[in-house]
């Protein structure tokens, strides 16, 4: 096992998708931390006030043994009412949350169809679920309603899934949503749409790119706190039965330890604080702005979102400049496939409010340096 672990490994090494871990280090320019909230001392306030409260560390247990606790029921309760959903469930990662949904809750018979560059985390759903599964192309509403449309008419009889995100990671590109959600009520199907990095940074309150819009039965939202919320864990949101179903059914919510109750209480808080955060969102949208001016004419897409892509092509040349971008006190990183699609190997920039502005001036200006 181990020959064939060590042979992956220089396979890798070979093709130059070989990972390593690099300690973050200068300005920021990769992490998903938006607002700045991760290193802030207003959630370290929130994390004392909590233990000045007495919430445990540690949860001791799955939420279905003595794992449940207060923080978690007022987390799951306050999130519906701020997402004006029905009924809300807390994971520990969006990761687990997004494998639980498509492991458990399309049945046989069903079809899911999913946007091309749709999370990994949706993929290890994909594995493991019951349903039958059909990749559709990236952000084209038409193809999903085309693709339903032929599933029916060669006698599929099942519920049709969506599965999307509404912000792209690696992209920085937004979803078709008003027409993705016209084409799930024309079908009958479930759209999940997964918010993790549209949380925090867009919609009325932070709430999403969905803020604002009906939210029908057959809609279900992934929103992260590991993000612009500055926390860690994910809460999916949707109709009573979602909730209901994945206690009962989602292995990865039955066999897994509980999050720490301290995390909901700093999650709770996080959440609560998002109305007043149109300052920080604003900040944000000025860096994107102003980095859309420098960033497009060196090659880097924008679509309106913290995200830009600088895509290269090039495996070797991504991460060299990635390094070479970092020993200049600069931290941003290559991505390599399989993340993202063969051939588009590429610079993930990204805006947040951890460096300033005259950092950014920096950035811009060695990285054209480099570009040459």
């Amino acid at each position: 096992m181990m020959d064939a672990q060590s042979c992956d490994l220089e396979r890798l090494e070979r093709e130059g998708r070989l990972r390593t871990l690099v300690a973050r280090a200068g300005e920021d320019f990769s992490s998903n931390d938006y607002l700045g909230l991760a290193h802030s001392d207003i959630l370290r306030g929130l994390a004392e006030a909590a233990l000045a409260r007495g919430v445990a560390v540690g949860s001791g247990g799955s939420r279905l043994l003595r794992g449940n606790c207060e923080e978690h029921e007022a987390l799951e309760a306050e999130a519906s009412a701020f997402f004006d959903r029905p009924a809300a469930l807390f994971m520990p990662t969006g990761f687990s949350a997004n494998s639980a949904v498509f492991a458990t809750l399309p049945q046989s018979g069903d079809l899911i169809f999913y946007d091309e560059l749709v999370h990994a985390s949706v993929h290890d759903g994909l594995r493991l679920t019951r349903a039958d599964t059909r990749k559709v192309q990236h952000n084209d509403a038409q193809a999903f309603d085309d693709a339903i449309g032929d599933w029916r008419g060669q006698g599929g009889t099942g519920k049709p899934w969506i599965a999307v995100e509404s912000l792209y990671s690696m992209d920085g590109d937004f979803a078709p949503l008003d027409a993705l959600q016209e084409v799930a009520n024309r079908h009958d199907a479930m759209l999940v749409v997964d918010e993790a990095h549209g949380t925090g940074v867009f919609g009325e309150g932070g709430r999403g790119l969905l803020s604002g819009v009906a939210m029908p039965d057959n809609l279900i939202t992934l929103h992260t706190f590991g993000k612009a919320l500055g926390c860690e864990g994910a809460l999916l949101c949707g109709p009573q039965t979602m909730r209901n179903h994945l206690i009962n059914r989602a292995r990865a919510f039955i066999f897994s330890t509980a999050p720490s109750p301290l995390t909901a209480a700093i999650a709770r808080g996080s959440l609560a604080l998002m109305p007043d955060m149109d300052d920080r969102r604003a900040a944000l949208q000025s860096r994107i702005t102003k980095a859309r001016e420098r960033l497009e004419p060196l090659g880097a897409t924008c679509h309106g979102s913290p995200i830009f892509p600088l895509i290269l092509g090039d495996n070797e040349r991504a991460m060299a400049l990635g390094n070479a971008m970092r020993e200049a006190g600069f931290d941003v990183r290559g991505i390599r496939p399989p993340t993202v699609p063969e051939g588009s190997a590429r610079l993930r920039i990204v805006m947040t409010l951890n460096a300033s502005d005259t950092a950014f001036d920096l950035f811009a200006e060695t990285l054209q340096e480099l570009l040459g």
